[in-house]
């Protein structure tokens, strides 16, 4: 990878990264508090309960089954057509509800009331919510996942397909369905608009950091 090129990487990963920080030092001090309810009514006055299956249909994008999933195909994919190297980029997608969990447990900060969210779609998430000892709501971990899942495939296919037209479609679909979790999120009431915001700011940074290894990989292996 040429030097300018990795340097702009470095500078993407630091502005989200710092970007992630900043956010969190405002949800910690408070500084969301009145917004976060405000669009949380917004969208409460527009719910509709025939959505509620779809919604749900949504989150699943963002579960840890399907991401899990693609973690796993797009790890074999690459290992599979010789970017060795660049296979261990999909470890990204585990990482990222790792470092979720691991940023919910240093910064407690509660989630929309139990009375007032809808039932979200069915997840392993939902046992560990249940189970667990924090009630900590951000980031969101769908939206990070969801960024970085997606987000990743949307770059291999974007860098690999031969046709035009797919990697047009590649983009335009993981930035269509990051723009759905976000809504789902909060339309479902089951995470502040802030901590969406969380989740974009992580999942970005962890994608980044992804994208830069594939792209030091493949380098690399040449």
């Amino acid at each position: 990878m040429p030097a300018i090129a990795f340097r702009n990487h470095l500078l993407a990963i630091g502005a989200l990264a710092l970007a992630f920080i900043a956010v969190t030092g405002a949800v910690a001090g408070g500084l969301f508090h009145a917004l976060d309810r405000e669009v949380a009514a917004a969208l409460a006055a527009l719910w509709v309960p025939s959505l509620l299956i779809l919604f749900q249909a949504i989150a699943l994008l963002g579960g840890l089954e399907l991401t899990g999933l693609l973690a796993v195909g797009i790890f074999s994919y690459l290992w599979r057509d010789g970017y060795r190297l660049g296979a261990f980029a999909a470890a990204a997608i585990p990482l990222a509800t790792v470092l979720e969990v691991l940023y919910k447990r240093l910064l407690e900060e509660p989630g929309p009331p139990r009375s007032q969210t809808h039932p979200d779609g069915p997840s392993l998430t939902s046992l560990l919510d249940q189970g667990s000892t924090f009630a900590s709501s951000f980031p969101s971990g769908h939206m990070t996942r969801t960024v970085v899942t997606w987000g990743l495939l949307a770059f291999i296919v974007y860098r690999l397909a031969a046709r035009r037209s797919l990697r047009r479609f590649a983009i335009l679909a993981a930035a269509a369905i990051i723009s759905l979790m976000a809504f789902d999120r909060i339309y479902l009431e089951v995470h502040w608009e802030s901590d969406v915001i969380g989740g974009l700011l992580l999942g970005g940074t962890i994608l980044a950091v992804a994208i830069t290894w594939l792209d030091w990989s493949a380098q690399h292996a040449a």
